[in-house]
C-alpha cells in the first residue's frame, strides 16, 4: 500500500469512527471549509462552517438511532491523485447494527485536500444513500421524516 492510500484509509477510518460515536463535531473537524455536498436530489448543498456541518449531521442522528445504527465501517474502493494536494476517493461506507450485522451500505464520491492539518473533505458526491435509507427505514418500519423538521425534509446521510 502506497503512503498516500495508508493515509486515505486513516482518515476514512477516523471518519467512520466520529460516525460510530455520534460525534459531530469531530466528523466536521474533517471537512474543510466550505464543505459541500452535491446530490442528484437537491443538486448543491453549501456548508459554510464546521459549525454548520455539525449541526446538520446532530439533525440525522435520532433517525440513525431509531434505526439501530451502532457502528460504521468502510472500503475504500479506489483512489486518484487529481492535483499535488487533491484526491478523488470513492468510498463504500458500511452500516452496522448493535450484533455487528451489515444494515445497508451506501457509496460515495469525496474530494479530499491535504494541507498542514491532513487530511480533509471539501466535496462528497453520495451515490445512493437516499434509496438506500429509505429501503432500511421501510424494513425496520421507521419514519425518515420527523415534525420538527417539516414535512418532506429528510434527514441528512452522516456520510
Amino acid at each position: 500500500m502506497d503512503d498516500i492510500a495508508a493515509e486515505i484509509d486513516d482518515y476514512l477510518d477516523r471518519y467512520a469512527g466520529t460516525l460510530t460515536s455520534y460525534d459531530a463535531q469531530a466528523a466536521a473537524a474533517l471537512w474543510g471549509s466550505p464543505g459541500m455536498i452535491l446530490n442528484d436530489e437537491q443538486g448543491a448543498g453549501v456548508l459554510e462552517s464546521r459549525e454548520a456541518m455539525a449541526r446538520g449531521l446532530e439533525q440525522s442522528y435520532p433517525l440513525y438511532r431509531r434505526l439501530g445504527l451502532a457502528s460504521v465501517g468502510f472500503e475504500r474502493l479506489s483512489h486518484e491523485q487529481l492535483s499535488a494536494t487533491i484526491y478523488l476517493v470513492r468510498v463504500r461506507w458500511l452500516f452496522y447494527d448493535q450484533d455487528g450485522n451489515r444494515m445497508t451500505d451506501s457509496l460515495a464520491s469525496y474530494i479530499l485536500r491535504r494541507d498542514d492539518g491532513g487530511l480533509r473533505a471539501f466535496v462528497c458526491v453520495p451515490a445512493d444513500d437516499v434509496e438506500k435509507l429509505q429501503a432500511l427505514a421501510a424494513e425496520k418500519g421507521v419514519s425518515l421524516f420527523d415534525e420538527t423538521l417539516g414535512e418532506g425534509q429528510p434527514h441528512e446521510n452522516p456520510a
